[in-house]
């Protein structure tokens, strides 16, 4: 992989310097402690007994066979813990264990803790479970009919962490959002010269971490419930295992533990809350490890969505009028969504990066007998450029225009409004297209080759954050954050963030992640945020404590080194000596970057894709010969990381546009729940990449910086789309796009 362009590190010599992992050598060395390398004293192992039924009702439940195992030490249901007891993020509609009924395959119904692993997993099997099967809802069209069995009858009772759960029209429905802007959609659809629509379907898909989820659950003699998870918003947790569990929260401890993948989806963890039963049972450690079979088979993913889109369009190309509906399957429970609305990203709908002035959007999830569906890095983004981009070149085919100039004409402009209502300043989106135009027109497509082009963007998150600093006498500064760094290098960004604001070397600035009992509140890893705003409470308890240490000595920080006003230094060390004559200073850094509607739009960063293939008619294999990611990036403060973002990121996105599905049978049931039929792409996927990094200076980020984790991988699977279109002159409405299918387009 190669990259080009502008994209100058900013904020002095330091932050130009080698970037060094924070994380790094504890990482590549074997230290770091992951939560299934947790072994407290005692430990006793969980495993659970789960539903082999999409839909059942749950009869009469024997636990005598599984007691009589030896090493078991307590087995439980719903009946010991408490019928009724149900967790989610924002909507909590999910059964610590099932008690009535069972709403998926893999719902819990029992849960076993025992002396080993596999004592713990014999004795789960040995659980008797008499169920009634009911009929299943697979299909989120079919769950909407009139007849169909409602999942959740009691919805209304489910605890809700929003103001007001907004209304539904059906039972079944989890959530739903509706926009509409300007005038009269359907006056302007019937006297448009030209109309276009086209409909496109896109899969549940995992995550694709290789760390499977884990906890380990420890109780103090004090009633101090001590947590190790991969949950990468421990606040949050421990909020929501107070509500279920009836706790105060500082009786709640989550602590650090490292994670080994996110990529969006481990916001939500669920063995946290069974395991604290167990816990609390047996008055000793307990601790689960899923295996990747039950990482596919059952725990939450990538909604598959259905997409309507419908455009008005003159004579010309310009965009007068657009209509979506777009349909989510939710699966069996929405408790792993952390939006009001409950739908995938906060309104189901992202934002395309096109200005049409009347507009019309329709989203809703549906509940189904699935797995979970739940935010994978980039939520709806992913799905909904997939569709756009494909319909956008689909237009300019019916139009005779060229694909580059039809976007160039619509797409969104400074003061303007994209399609899904983001207001943004300054937008990039024309720079980038046209950077992208000149990457390709300057290697043209030789015959029988095509390429394919796409647009998306992403919005750089906010939220509020605060962190400790402690300036010891010898020097050195300890930074203490709440901070869980999912793999993002985070940590690294706070230390070079805060070694650039006060001028000295980033070795002296040692991070910390603190529990949630001595660290303050953090929103955790997620929406692209944490350089925005970790990196900027970094600057703000960085300035502070330079202005204090400036003011005590009366010299400046500069280069490692206090000067003075003769222009003669002295050390770091000795200029701390000075100041604090000996003791520790402590700074406390806040700050709040959540947005407030559209004075504070935020920060938006735009991407182009531009992916050259080749076609073999006969089998349909294609081969990618040639890619091109342009990014439209802010301030560069890691680095290696940054390009290890954009480039992940697009081989993230080669993964759902070319490879990944989960796939159910009729039941249900997934018949591909493992890593040799769940295909991730592995390195010898990955094509040549050329990236261009464009600079835009003058955002909210430390030292301009914008976000970098989901800005590549949304508009990999529309380009490749395009390509595929314009190479073998078929159209795919349907990710992945295999062989297989591009064979069954061409020889329809």
């Amino acid at each position: 992989m190669t990259s080009t362009g502008t994209a100058p590190r900013t904020g002095g010599a330091l932050i130009d310097g080698d970037e060094i992992r924070v994380d790094g050598r504890a990482k590549v060395s074997g230290e770091e402690k992951y939560t299934a390398d947790f072994r407290p004293a005692g430990l006793l192992w969980a495993a659970f007994t789960i539903s082999p039924h999409a839909h059942a009702n749950i009869l009469r439940i024997d636990t005598s066979a599984a007691k009589a195992v030896p090493g078991v030490r307590a087995v439980l249901t719903s009946a010991d813990i408490g019928p009724g007891k149900r967790h989610g993020r924002m909507l909590f509609d999910m059964p610590v264990l099932a008690y009535d009924r069972v709403l998926m395959i893999g719902d819990r119904v029992a849960a076993v803790a025992a002396e080993t692993r596999e004592a713990a997993e014999s004795a789960a099997r040995f659980v008797q479970v008499e169920y009634e099967e009911l009929p299943a809802v697979i299909d989120p069209f079919e769950a909407l009919k009139p007849g169909a069995p409602v999942l959740h009858p009691e919805a209304a009772t489910y605890h809700y962490n929003g103001k007001q759960r907004p209304k539904l029209r059906h039972p079944n429905m989890q959530g739903a959002f509706e926009d509409r802007r300007g005038d009269d959609v359907e006056a302007i659809f019937a006297r448009a010269p030209h109309v276009f629509e086209h409909r496109i379907r896109t899969p549940r898909q995992h995550a694709g971490f290789i760390e499977p989820h884990a906890t380990v659950v420890r109780i103090d003699d004090d009633g101090t419930v001590h947590v190790q998870t991969p949950n990468k918003a421990p606040y949050n947790l421990q909020r929501f295992m107070a509500h279920v569990t009836g706790l105060p929260a500082e009786k709640i401890v989550i602590e650090p533990a490292a994670i080994g993948g996110d990529f969006g989806s481990k916001g939500f963890t669920s063995a946290e809350y069974p395991c604290y039963y167990l816990a609390k049972a047996t008055g000793r450690p307990v601790k689960r490890v899923e295996s990747y079979t039950d990482e596919l088979r059952a725990n939450a993913v990538r909604h598959a969505t259905w997409i309507k889109l419908q455009t008005a369009v003159d004579a010309v190309g310009n965009f007068l009028a657009h209509r979506s509906s777009v349909t989510y399957d939710g699966g069996a429970y929405a408790a792993a969504k952390p939006s009001a609305f409950l739908m995938p990203g906060f309104t189901g709908y992202s934002g395309v990066p096109y200005h049409v002035p009347h507009v019309e959007i329709k989203a809703r999830t549906i509940y189904t007998n699935t797995m979970p569906g739940t935010h994978v890095r980039a939520p709806g983004n992913m799905q909904m450029f997939f569709a756009w981009e494909q319909h956008v070149d689909q237009i300019a085919a019916a139009l005779g225009i060229d694909p580059f100039a039809l976007r160039r004409r619509n797409l969104v402009r400074d003061g303007q409004v994209t399609v899904g209502g983001d207001h943004i300043v300054r937008p990039a989106a024309v720079a980038v297209l046209d950077r992208l135009q000149a990457e390709v027109e300057a290697k043209p497509a030789p015959r029988g080759h095509a390429w394919g082009i796409s647009i998306a963007f992403r919005h750089t998150g906010g939220g509020k954050t605060s962190l400790d600093l402690t300036l010891r006498p010898d020097g050195n500064i300890e930074l203490l954050s709440g901070l869980t760094d999912q793999g993002g290098g985070g940590y690294t960004v706070a230390q070079r963030v805060l070694a650039a604001t006060l001028g000295i070397a980033p070795g002296r600035i040692r991070v910390r992640r603190g529990s949630t009992a001595e660290a303050r509140q953090d929103p955790g890893a997620g929406g692209s945020r944490v350089t925005h705003i970790v990196g900027r409470c970094a600057q703000i308890a960085g300035a502070e404590l330079r202005e204090r240490l400036e003011a005590a000595t009366g010299m400046t920080l500069r280069d490692d080194r206090f000067a003075k006003p003769d222009g003669q230094t002295i050390s770091f060390e000795a200029g701390v000596e000075r100041a604090t004559g000996g003791d520790s200073w402590h700074v406390v850094g806040t700050y709040d970057g959540t947005q407030h509607g559209p004075d504070h739009p935020g920060d938006f960063s735009f991407s182009g894709y531009a992916i050259e293939v080749s076609v073999d008619r006969e089998t349909g294999a294609y081969t990618i010969h040639d890619a091109v990611l342009v990014a439209d990036i802010g301030a560069i403060i890691n680095p290696v990381a940054h390009a290890g973002q954009i480039e992940g990121g697009f081989a993230f996105g080669l993964g759902g546009a070319a490879l990944e599905e989960i796939v159910l049978d009729e039941s249900g049931k997934v018949t591909n729940p493992s890593l040799a039929d769940y295909k991730l792409p592995t390195i010898r996927d990955v094509p040549r990449l050329r990236t261009v990094l464009l600079q835009t200076p003058g955002f909210n980020g430390p030292f301009g910086a914008k976000m970098a984790g989901e800005l590549s991988n949304t508009g990999v699977a529309a380009a490749l789309g395009n390509a595929i279109a314009n190479a073998a002159s078929i159209r795919l409405n349907e990710l992945p796009l295999t062989a297989e299918r591009v064979h069954r387009a061409i020889h329809r």
